[in-house]
């Protein structure tokens, strides 16, 4: 019988080992993946983006006669979003460059 409850208790460490060196890669590895939010904002395929004021905001908000409710979504942990440091609540001003012209977009952030 004591055979047995040593064996179990071998099995149950190298468990607990596998786990331990599961989490330091999984760990590891997202640390590898992440990119620098400066990287992502200066790309030549990511439209310019900021961080609209208060001021700017309910300016938007009144030119369109919309609520914030009304403007497409982004969330806080959107690439971009991360980049520009916005909080919930933030509108986010795009500007795209097209071969017919300059245009903006607005989004808030959840």
């Amino acid at each position: 019988m004591g055979g047995k409850s040593l064996s179990k208790n071998k099995k149950s460490e190298k468990k607990d080992v596998k786990e331990k060196k599961l989490k330091k890669t999984r760990k590891s590895k997202k640390s590898e993946t992440s990119i620098d939010p400066k990287i992502i904002l200066s790309h030549n395929l990511v439209p310019k983006m900021r961080v609209l004021t208060d001021k700017e905001s309910k300016k938007i908000l009144e030119k369109y006669n919309i609520d914030k409710s009304d403007l497409p979504r982004m969330y806080p942990t959107d690439p971009e979003a991360v980049a520009l440091k916005a909080k919930p609540n933030d509108i986010i001003e795009i500007t795209r460059k097209d071969i017919t012209g300059t245009y903006k977009s607005y989004r808030i952030v959840l």
